[in-house]
């Protein structure tokens, strides 16, 4: 049996439209919004846990023109303001250097000054944060939306009308054995239904349980055990 090798850490193209709405509609309306910066709020914070969608929805704005992404090790340089830039996306700020949260307090307030926008990430909601007092004030200057992570059955609708839209024929036990058996975030949910398919079309045979099992096998096999 021809070995599939599965790379469960390559970057894939994250977009608004890809983003797994759930229960944050509202949100995702917005996040529409900065996109095309036509908010009434020039902030919004965004908080919630590991894999929810924090960083797919930053990445996403970062696509769009005028879009500067920042990570919490980020340059200096990427903390200063630049008049060609009208969004700044600040993912992790609990992970902020203490230079860098000095850096960041002075390109919030010239965001403001100059009626640019910024999203800005962090685990927690803004008052508990673990940065500087005067830093945690600016992040809850605009709209602070908790993320809310997709429930069990979310993440089986979502997987699938993926796999509906590419004609792929899953046994009933597929899905729920995956969310048991393998990493519960989407991006790697959807990676392996992508692996599922081709391992399908190679082998001849279709997505049932077995089939399933042999994949994670391999997988755990390539050092990809479920995280």
């Amino acid at each position: 049996m021809k070995q599939l090798v599965l790379d469960l850490g390559a970057d894939q193209a994250q977009s608004l439209d890809t983003f797994e709405v759930g229960q944050n509609a509202e949100l995702a309306h917005l996040m529409h919004q900065f996109a095309s910066r036509m908010s009434r709020e020039h902030f919004a914070y965004l908080w919630g846990e590991t894999a929810a969608g924090k960083t797919h929805l930053l990445h996403s704005l970062g696509a769009t023109p005028g879009s500067r992404y920042i990570g919490a090790g980020a340059a200096e340089s990427d903390f200063v303001y630049a008049s060609d830039v009208s969004l700044y996306l600040l993912d992790d700020c609990n992970l902020l250097s203490a230079d860098a949260q000095i850096d960041a307090f002075a390109l919030f307030n010239q965001i403001r000054e100059h009626g640019a926008y910024m999203v800005s990430t962090g685990p927690v909601p803004p008052a508990v944060l673990p940065v500087r007092e005067d830093l945690r004030t600016r992040m809850g200057w605009g709209l602070v939306y908790q993320i809310h992570g997709l429930s069990d059955d979310d993440k089986i609708a979502a997987l699938t009308h993926a796999a509906d839209a590419r004609g792929l024929t899953l046994s009933a036990s597929v899905l729920p054995y995956l969310l048991s058996h393998f990493r519960r975030d989407m991006r790697s949910l959807s990676t392996m239904l992508d692996a599922l398919d081709q391992y399908s079309l190679e082998t001849q045979r279709p997505v049932t349980l077995p089939l399933l099992r042999d994949l994670l096998s391999q997988a755990n096999h390539e050092g990809d055990p479920k995280a």
